[in-house]
């Protein structure tokens, strides 16, 4: 009798009990009608080379990557896509030809769920005002970028990490100080909350959004609480905007697809699965 073995893959962290991974790329499997498996993985800091180099040897075909191993990650690839290179961090893991590829998804992720929510949001493209400067918003702005923003201002809350990051990046992105966001959001076409500010447990984000033009789209990448204040503000005043649910999900899509050899999608009935979830963990710690 011949053994088959079932392809596994999953996420790796410390913690990890948090991720949402398991519920979506399980949805797929299921909804695909596919052998496999999606696991949680807890990996120690220090013992993360450790773990990687056991993809493509046996059932373990990949794994998706979250805090803190990203950097880490990036380090043990033996190729790396050229957005995991801009970016110096890898969310994406698979092995390829006795090689092992790192990507990161983070950014098509970005514009992915942007195009879904907000059809034709880059069509003025002249200014994007992008909160943050860790590792998501080194994302979203290479994101903007390959979208032909004319100004990309990064702001923080921490100076000089914006600045670090305006540096990394080069033209067209330059660091703007918090005290002068509000007055910068006059001629924004794109507000990104690419901070934990506003998550449940973090600080309040206080902004001000009347300055921002009547066209102008706000996303954030914050989903739990599913609608975040900011969310809530830009909705109140009409304003066009994007979830961060909507990134996690299609961020998953491409990892899925090398791992398990079918392309899924994103839809309501996952969208409906994962809110469910969040909503239930949110009002349990709450």
């Amino acid at each position: 009798m011949i053994k088959t073995h079932s392809p596994r893959a999953g996420v790796a962290g410390w913690p990890v009990d948090h991720s949402r991974s398991p519920t979506i790329h399980r949805h797929w499997l299921k909804e695909l009608g596919l052998s496999g498996s999606y696991e949680r993985f807890a990996v120690r800091p220090g013992e993360f080379r450790q773990f990687a180099i056991q993809i493509g040897r046996g059932e373990l075909v990949g794994a998706n990557v979250t805090a803190p191993h990203k950097e880490a990650a990036f380090k043990v690839c033996d190729r790396r896509t050229q957005v995991a290179e801009a970016l110096g961090a890898v969310n994406t893991l698979w092995r390829q030809d006795g090689l092992l590829w790192g990507d990161n998804t983070d950014v098509g992720g970005f514009l992915a769920n942007m195009d879904d929510s907000a059809p034709g949001w880059a069509g003025r493209a002249k200014l994007a005002v992008v909160i943050g400067a860790g590792g998501a918003a080194r994302a979203i702005v290479y994101a903007l970028k390959s979208r032909g923003f004319e100004r990309i201002a990064v702001v923080n809350r921490t100076q000089s990490r914006a600045e670090a990051l305006a540096a990394h990046f080069g033209r067209p992105t330059q660091a703007t100080r918090w005290s002068d966001l509000t007055a910068g959001l006059r001629e924004a076409d794109l507000l990104v909350n690419a901070s934990v500010l506003g998550m449940a447990g973090q600080p309040p984000l206080a902004v001000d959004l009347s300055p921002l033009p009547d066209q102008a789209v706000v996303a954030d990448i914050v989903y739990v609480p599913l609608r975040t204040p900011l969310i809530e503000a830009a909705g109140a005043r009409g304003l066009r905007v994007a979830e961060g649910l909507g990134m996690l999900l299609h961020q998953a899509a491409p990892g899925f697809a090398r791992w398990f050899g079918a392309q899924p999608t994103v839809t309501p009935a996952l969208r409906a699965l994962v809110e469910a979830e969040v909503l239930a963990t949110h009002m349990e710690a709450g």
